[in-house]
């Protein structure tokens, strides 16, 4: 349904968005992750034809955004960063105005509107100026005027942000909901909504992709997948951890021990390893588990500038 290939956008000598190429289909959720300017916002306002690109295509459901935006952006629900709404008009006069600029009428008209209001929990500011709400209501009205038309395409941009946690948790299920049968890519600075609502994710960096898979294909680049984490009794950590370095690299933190692989291994299999070396030495077990990984530590390493990665290691190495 979305199909970018090498997308540019210049602005003068910097270019924001550099030759990045990627695809979503019906049923997918892709999160779109990056540091602020890393080029989110400017890559989503090409895809829907608000922004030209420098060169490059985006085309939605077969038409190409440039050549044919008509038919492309009839297929798109967009929720723009600080989406703009008239303060004057009501929310109920707002999205009955969206829904006749979408073409709906009459009976169609009207149950478009009840389905958004109910999918967005709009039923008791209807009558509210969109001036006098707050700004978790607005944008819940802003994200239901993207959604009216059930367009086939939703690109979302920060659609969680201004909202409390239980508004965030509603529409992260939404957006899960909305994604079985849409295509949607939505922005996020919020790692925690990969796990909760993606299906995939990218991380765009200084205007190109560094990583894109799905949730546990990112945090196994984790340089903890796949490491053992154990707290134990019956001899000193030093003791244990002098066992226990035959399997790999030991690192003590806060009482446990912590085994990262020192080769290739099968899942499981380190911890084996270590329950194995647990029960021969007679140490009593307290705890144990496999490292998945972290999202957060996968996503500083591949985005943080050169120097401060050469002054993080530079830092740890003193240390």
């Amino acid at each position: 349904m979305i199909k970018i290939e090498n997308l540019v956008k210049s602005f003068g000598a910097k270019r924001a968005v550099d030759g990045i190429s990627f695809s979503v289909e019906k049923g997918e959720v892709l999160g779109f992750l990056g540091p602020n300017g890393a080029g989110k916002s400017t890559t989503m306002r090409m895809i829907t034809g608000f922004m030209p690109p420098t060169s490059g295509t985006a085309a939605i459901g077969g038409h190409d955004i440039g050549e044919s935006p008509l038919e492309a952006k009839r297929l798109i629900g967009y929720l723009p960063e600080n989406a703009a709404a008239y303060p004057d008009m009501t929310v109920r006069g707002f999205l009955d105005f969206v829904a006749e600029l979408r073409g709906l009428d009459g009976e169609a008209r009207g149950k478009a509107l009840r389905r958004v209001i109910d999918l967005c929990f709009l039923d008791t500011v209807l009558e509210q100026t969109i001036e006098t709400l707050s700004k978790g209501y607005r944008h819940r009205t802003c994200l239901a005027q993207a959604l009216i038309h059930d367009p086939e395409v939703l690109i979302l941009d920060e659609p969680t942000d201004g909202l409390d946690p239980n508004q965030k948790h509603e529409v992260r299920n939404l957006i899960r909901e909305l994604g079985r049968t849409k295509a949607i890519i939505f922005s996020t600075h919020i790692l925690e909504e990969v796990d909760a609502a993606c299906t995939r994710a990218i991380i765009i960096d200084r205007g190109r992709i560094v990583a894109n898979g799905r949730p546990a294909e990112l945090r196994a680049m984790s340089d903890i997948a796949g490491a053992v984490t154990l707290r134990a009794q019956g001899a000193s950590l030093q003791a244990m951890a002098g066992k226990l370095a035959a399997l790999g690299r030991v690192e003590e933190s806060e009482g446990a021990l912590r085994v990262f692989p020192g080769q290739k291994r099968a899942a499981g299999e380190l911890a084996r390893a270590v329950v194995e070396i647990a029960i021969r030495e007679g140490w009593q077990l307290e705890a144990l588990r496999t490292e998945e990984g972290h999202l957060d530590e996968v996503f500083r390493r591949i985005t943080l500038p050169d120097t401060t990665k050469r002054a993080a290691a530079g830092a740890e190495a003193r240390s």
